[in-house]
């Protein structure tokens, strides 16, 4: 069922898998959501490393960056849709429970993050909105994207799913015959848009189309 409030947080942690976080973004503005996005220092590390995206510190320059980024992608960002909060900032509405989107996702969340999520530390802007939207009683989506995973990493994951949030490890399948890095992409992304309740056509269901 879809949303009627359109407001979402994402939040990039410094895990693997920033392709993932871009292509999120991108389909989230497209679907007119208004995406709140909170990038950890570390993330930023990855986001160069990985897609050779130099972001900086300043929130104001970094929302540019992401604007242009975005645009370049062929997506089209309206005025205050997309919204990029520094780490400290902490009179911005995702800190509060009377102002923050009931939708949370972090993708992708390193086990750092996951650690800090699942004892209900605050020590930064994310750890303190998905401390947020889990007081608030609302969706938290945690993307970890780590291997092996430790028995510390799986025990922070139970506590998280016995609280509510979905755990979905950045784990693409074959099963749709992937012939590119963008469609392995894009099978986690059509994952994440389903359970946010946001239509997508990234990706064939399964069952459907056969014969």
């Amino acid at each position: 069922m879809k949303s009627e409030d359109n407001r979402i947080t994402v939040a990039i942690t410094g895990a693997s898998g920033a392709p993932y976080a871009i292509r999120l973004v991108e389909c989230l503005i497209q679907q007119q959501q208004q995406v709140y996005l909170l990038v950890s220092s570390a993330a930023r590390v990855v986001m160069a490393t990985e897609h050779q995206v130099s972001l900086s510190a300043a929130p104001e320059k970094m929302q540019q960056q992401w604007v242009a980024l975005l645009n370049k992608r062929g997506v089209e960002v309206a005025p205050q849709q997309l919204q990029v909060f520094g780490k400290e900032e902490w009179f911005s509405p995702v800190a509060s429970g009377s102002a923050a989107p009931k939708r949370m996702i972090i993708c992708p969340c390193s086990t750092s993050t996951l650690s800090s999520v699942a004892l209900g530390s605050s020590n930064t802007l994310i750890e303190r909105a998905a401390d947020v939207v889990l007081k608030e009683r609302g969706q938290l989506i945690v993307v970890p994207r780590e291997t092996p995973l430790s028995a510390i990493h799986l025990r922070h994951m139970l506590q998280l799913s016995e609280l509510g949030v979905t755990v979905m490890p950045a784990a693409p399948g074959f099963y749709h015959q992937p012939e590119t890095i963008d469609d392995l992409i894009d099978f986690m992304v059509a994952r994440m848009l389903d359970h946010l309740g946001l239509e997508q056509s990234l990706m064939q269901r399964w069952g459907y189309g056969k014969e």
